[in-house]
């Protein structure tokens, strides 16, 4: 068994941010897999079902991104999973726009939802799926970049074609 965990932030004024990439990707995962959310548990939205024949539990933490390893570690421990077990789908500026790459450990990168992840949880070893945001052109702010609301055009293309490379990337890691 796994747990997919999408980062992002709640509520209204981030639904639609770069930041909120781990969400927004991890819905389309569970839409297109049938898996329903089941309600809030673990200090998050959760829900299960399988993916690619594999069974799956999914988590979007609610406990905002900096905090986000308090509701992973809540699920981990509750489920007695590994942290080779753990999936965590989030945003990186660091890698372009739409692309998914895939990584196991490294470092947090500055990413404070992954730091959060490895300080609670004591993993190390879990798999990460970074999802390309890119980086603001010129010299602007990272932070109004993430946190900038997207168009929706641009929001259902980005969303659609990050899963379909995330989908890949589970086929190896499932």
């Amino acid at each position: 068994m796994r747990l997919i965990i999408g980062l992002g932030n709640p509520g209204p004024r981030y639904e639609t941010t770069r930041h909120n990439a781990g969400f927004l990707v991890l819905d389309e995962l569970a839409r297109r897999y049938g898996i329903g959310w089941s309600g809030q548990k673990f200090k998050g939205v959760f829900g299960s079902g399988t993916i690619l024949g594999n069974r799956c539990l999914l988590l979007k933490p609610l406990t905002f991104m900096n905090l986000s390893g308090r509701s992973v570690q809540q699920a981990k421990s509750f489920y007695k999973l590994s942290c080779e077990s753990l999936i965590v789908l989030h945003d990186d500026v660091d890698v372009p726009e739409g692309v998914v790459k895939a990584k196991v450990g490294g470092g947090d990168g500055g990413h404070n939802g992954i730091k959060s992840i490895k300080q609670e949880t004591g993993c190390q070893n879990f798999h990460r799926l970074k999802l390309g945001v890119g980086r603001p052109e010129g010299r602007g702010d990272v932070s109004d970049w993430v946190l900038g609301a997207l168009a929706e055009d641009t929001l259902a293309k980005l969303t659609t074609d990050m899963c379909d490379a995330l989908v890949v990337r589970l086929k190896n890691i499932l």
